[in-house]
């Protein structure tokens, strides 16, 4: 590398330029990696025309609310406030704040300043540590697995909008083509035990539950995973439906899905007040709340409490998945990435905290009513969204309006967490292959379709067992492992303190003691701790009272290592294909950051 003095912006398309002019800068040019000190090929690469300048956001508030409307997502509602309530109420709240401190806001400020500075999608932006890239195409392929089954809970809950626009709501009583004999009334059992438990909880008779597993799903037609039978064609004209909004909200990049956001990301927002000024006039509804928020103190010398907010705060920001480093990409050269890291996660965690009061009172009230308990109606996933809230929901006046306006919420609460995966994979892959990135709209409808094509597989009769598959190992264990090693990869090989700088460069101020002590110990830590326990506490797979055949655990942990395996196998492809006669030099020239092995560094 040749070094010289110079006052120039740091990359070629002039970001940055305008802040702080009088300060040295780096600015860094490719040369011939063969002869770096050759001033022939400097001279070369001097003559050679700049790359278009990068897109970026129109406006600030369209990167926020990408941002939010990703993070916040079908779990802060269904997830969170379930796991609150199971784990001593305002107890669960110590580890989750901690957790959330300590590992949650540095990983996402990180993953914010990588994509930002260095302007690439997950893969490409490892030219900072060559070796690495193959973490960027696991975080791209795990994107592109959770698309193929995320987008078919959407579909469900536009099926259910659909459904909504009756007179008397399709799930609140039996009588229906779709209801089995047992099909039974809530009303009528009052709440009496069947049992060590209540048909809440193990017995699925109820008409809510019977439209979601049998009207809805038609899992009645199928014996297990062996037996999906065809896509249904009401669930696949929604999928269909779904995949066309996604697309025509990425297929001009942020400047298209900049502008859906200020729908789907500010509307849930207004949806959650409104059902909440609604629940907590229900009768009930303080039993649920105070429920949610009994503080049990004993709780926190369970090691699950202490589980459960590791892996929760990890999977509420949305770190790893490539969607961060793709959005902050396209900011600007001198954005605050660092204010808006910590706006964005503590709106992230307080949206989860607030939706908690809305589902609960409802809760709450469908347990008065029903003379239930609230342990009998409280559960988590897509049982809390598409059997019991709509139970209750059913149950008041003017019930059609509310279950549009929920289902409303559950779409666009699904919508734009999807587009930032699809937009993580569209812009990673781009920045690394030119011909994609000259040819993005047809390359978007490759995804796109690539996308409904796979997730036909989850709209069959059978569909929701291939579903939890995806689902428990597609992004599971994978997940946490990608960001543990793109953790280690920025700040022990590329360098804390190198990071840093490039932090300073952007914003005129380096990260304090506190940010590099968790980038380099904590937050590595804080994964391999969730790593481990996940792989630990890891069981054959289960939907209800269903138990997978073991061909399935091993076809879910192919699906798992065929995402991680990109990590060693890249990082062997760079060994082999490094120039060098002594395996001590290939080491070195693999692990070696781009910058220093193939670049020229002006300051």
């Amino acid at each position: 590398c040749r070094v010289r003095t110079s006052r120039r912006a740091p990359y070629p398309d002039g970001r940055g330029a305008d802040k702080s002019p009088q300060i040295p800068r780096l600015s860094l040019r490719l040369v011939n990696n063969e002869d770096p000190s050759s001033s022939s090929a400097a001279s070369s690469a001097d003559a050679q025309p700049a790359e278009p300048q990068r897109e970026t956001w129109s406006k600030k508030m369209d990167f926020l609310l990408s941002v939010v409307g990703f993070a916040v997502d079908l779990a802060n509602v269904w997830r969170f406030p379930y796991l609150c309530y199971k784990n001593g109420g305002g107890a669960f709240l110590i580890p989750y704040t901690l957790f959330l401190f300590i590992a949650g806001i540095p990983l996402f400020y990180m993953e914010l300043a990588v994509g930002q500075y260095h302007r690439e999608g997950a893969a490409t932006v490892w030219k900072i540590c060559p070796v690495f890239k193959g973490v960027g195409y696991t975080v791209i392929a795990i994107a592109l697995y959770v698309g193929f089954y995320y987008n078919v809970i959407i579909a469900w809950a536009l099926y259910y909008l659909f459904s909504s626009f009756t007179n008397e709501l399709p799930w609140l009583k039996c009588g229906n083509s779709w209801n089995s004999p047992r099909c039974t009334d809530p009303q009528l059992l009052n709440g009496s035990v069947l049992g060590n438990e209540t048909f809440y909880s193990k017995y699925k008779i109820t008409p809510a539950a019977e439209f979601y597993e049998r009207g809805v799903l038609h899992l009645h037609e199928s014996k297990g995973i062996q037996d999906l039978g065809p896509p249904r064609w009401q669930l696949t004209l929604c999928l269909a439906l779904v995949i066309f909004v996604l697309y025509f909200s990425l297929w001009k990049g942020v400047k298209s899905s900049g502008k859906v956001v200020y729908i789907t990301a500010t509307l849930p927002y207004v949806v959650l007040l409104v059902l909440l000024i609604r629940g907590v006039t229900l009768p009930g509804a303080m039993d649920g709340i105070r429920a949610y928020l009994y503080i049990d103190l004993k709780q926190l010398g369970n090691p699950t409490v202490w589980i459960d907010a590791a892996t929760q705060i990890f999977y509420s920001l949305g770190a790893g998945f490539g969607v961060l480093i793709a959005f902050a990409s396209y900011n600007k050269f001198d954005n605050n990435c660092y204010r808006d890291a910590l706006l964005t996660s503590v709106v992230n965690c307080v949206t989860s905290f607030f939706s908690g009061f809305a589902i609960f009172s409802v809760l709450g009230y469908l347990a008065f009513k029903h003379g239930a308990k609230i342990e009998d109606v409280a559960t988590e996933g897509p049982g809390l969204v598409f059997i019991i809230y709509p139970e209750a929901i059913a149950t008041l006046p003017g019930s059609t309006l509310w279950a549009i306006i929920f289902f409303i919420m559950l779409l666009t609460l699904g919508i734009d967490s999807s587009m930032g995966g699809m937009e993580a994979v569209i812009t990673g892959l781009s920045d690394d292959f030119k011909v994609l990135k000259r040819n993005r709209k047809m390359f978007t409808t490759v995804v796109a379709f690539g996308t409904f094509l796979m997730a036909l597989l989850c709209v069959t009769n059978g569909g929701i067992y291939v579903l939890t598959l995806l689902d428990t190992y597609a992004a599971g264990t994978s997940i946490l492992f990608g960001v543990l090693i793109e953790a280690i990869g920025v700040s022990w090989f590329y360098g804390v303190d190198r990071f840093s700088e490039d932090i300073e460069r952007m914003m005129g101020f380096k990260p304090g003691l506190y940010w590099r002590l968790c980038w380099k110990f904590v937050s590595p830590a804080f994964l391999l701790f969730v790593v481990i326990t996940s792989i630990v506490t890891s069981g054959g797979l289960r939907y209800d009272d269903y138990v997978f055949p073991g061909w399935s655990n091993v076809v879910g942990w192919g699906v798992a290592m065929s995402s991680m395996l990109f990590v060693p196998g890249y990082a062997i492809y760079k060994f082999l294909t490094v120039p060098g006669t002594f395996k001590e030099v290939r080491i070195k020239r693999s692990i070696i950051t781009m910058f220093c092995e193939r670049s020229c560094l002006e300051f």
